[in-house]
């Protein structure tokens, strides 16, 4: 009985990689909350050298554009490097601690230009630090326990992710962000109190990771020259398109969903706006999606255990799509949180459970170069979607209409999934 209870515990490795999805939640938490707010009372204005509200928006845009294309250049790469024996850990800690210095610098920018470069280039090494943290999974844990342990990190990172949050959120309150009768201290530092609370708790919770991490999957060969990892990625790409169709067809519908996901949780402020709903409503539902969204992770974490991975990535695709059919009913801020806890439902379980699901069917050794791979089609994620919101809304249609339609990305998902594992594993 004992022995049995052991083995449903999280070993230390597995707490410490869990740990870092609640580190580096925080600084997501940050940037798609108030570092958004904070560039625009940068930019916005009449002085010299401040800007438009469209023109701040459609910079930020790019910005965000030019960290995705970044990224899907160089994760395959920096995934194939990481690959060789004892270099995941080096690359990781390198991405890690960059990312954080460039969060804690970011709140000392004073002008607009340079906190959006500032801004770029922390968020560029974040996701760098993703890349190898997710193929890291391959080592921590055993194939049986995959499931688990990601879930593990999706949940605790959504509820870990709120205690820096929150303080960020108090300091930019006490300094005037929502109101100048409550202003304790300039807005200048509240913005360095979020900034820096966020990268001091990303670095900190990381810490048992840099301790207990050992790389235990590489690959045999010496490190070549740059043209030879691209070489290697090309040859991966030919394989995957060839000969492992199982591979093939989880990417397709991982894109489609995951497509459909990102864009309901990038739009979420623009489906409020759209109905007339009250900001702050808004924000306190987001919120509240993130308790959902830890409870919803910790259910299917215990799920794993008993069921395929497979069958329950179908019921998050599912469970997504009725909530794009139930959009067609929003009106009232009652409707958007009910929307909200949908979401929440499945938001983290959906993510965990692809990424323990490609681990099982990756060639461990070369873990970091999939996952450079894999990352090529999450950080895509809601440009289609967008695309189809953008639309709809050009045509004249509703955001209800808008929403609706990202139903088809589940739909499709949901066939090439089945079609995925019917495929046998190339070894």
């Amino acid at each position: 009985m004992t022995n049995e209870k052991e083995k449903k515990k999280l070993t230390k490795v597995e707490k410490a990689w869990v740990l870092y999805d609640v580190g580096n939640s925080a600084f997501t938490m940050l940037a798609c909350s108030l570092i958004p707010i904070w560039f625009k009372d940068l930019a916005i204005g009449t002085a010299p050298g401040q800007i438009s509200s469209d023109q701040a928006t459609a910079y930020y845009s790019i910005a965000v554009a030019i960290v995705t294309v970044v990224v899907a250049i160089i994760g395959p790469v920096c995934g194939a490097i990481a690959d060789h024996k004892d270099t995941k850990k080096i690359v990781f800690t390198t991405a890690m601690a960059l990312g954080v210095i460039g969060c804690i610098i970011n709140g000392f920018a004073t002008t607009w230009v340079a906190f959006i470069v500032i801004h770029v280039l922390s968020k560029i090494f974040y996701s760098a630090s993703l890349t190898f943290y997710d193929s890291m999974l391959n080592d921590v844990t055993t194939e049986d326990r995959m499931d688990e342990v990601s879930s593990y990190g999706y949940a605790w990172g959504y509820i870990g992710s709120c205690a820096p949050f929150i303080l960020a959120m108090i300091a930019y309150i006490l300094g005037g962000g929502l109101s100048e009768d409550i202003m304790y201290f300039s807005p200048t530092v509240a913005k360095i109190i979020g900034f820096t609370v966020t990268g001091v708790w990303w670095f900190l919770v990381t810490v048992p990771l840099l301790k207990n991490y050992k790389q235990i999957n590489y690959v045999e060969e010496e490190r070549g020259a740059i043209h030879k990892t691209f070489a290697q990625i090309f040859r991966t790409l030919k394989t995957i398109a060839t000969r492992n169709k199982k591979v093939l067809f989880f990417l397709i519908a991982f894109f489609l969903y995951i497509d459909g996901v990102g864009t309901i949780i990038d739009n979420c402020i623009n489906i409020g706006t759209d109905l007339g709903l009250p900001t702050v409503g808004q924000v306190v539902f987001l919120l509240a999606t993130q308790v959902v969204a830890w409870l919803g992770s910790l259910v299917f974490a215990k799920l794993s255990k008993k069921y395929a991975t497979v069958p329950l990535i179908l019921i998050c695709i599912c469970g997504y799509f009725a909530v794009c059919l139930y959009a067609l009913t929003l009106k009232t801020l009652v409707d958007f949180g009910i929307l909200a806890f949908g979401v929440g439902c499945f938001q983290g379980s959906i993510q965990s459970l692809s990424r323990s699901y490609y681990s099982k069917i990756i060639p461990a050794e070369n873990s970091g170069e999939y996952f450079g791979i894999y990352d090529i089609f999450s950080k895509g994620a809601s440009f289609l979607g967008s695309a189809v919101i953008a639309a709809v809304k050009l045509m004249g249609g509703s955001i209800n209409i808008a929403v609706a339609s990202l139903a088809i990305f589940f739909a499709v998902g949901f066939l090439f999934l089945k079609l995925a594992d019917k495929q046998p594993k190339v070894e």
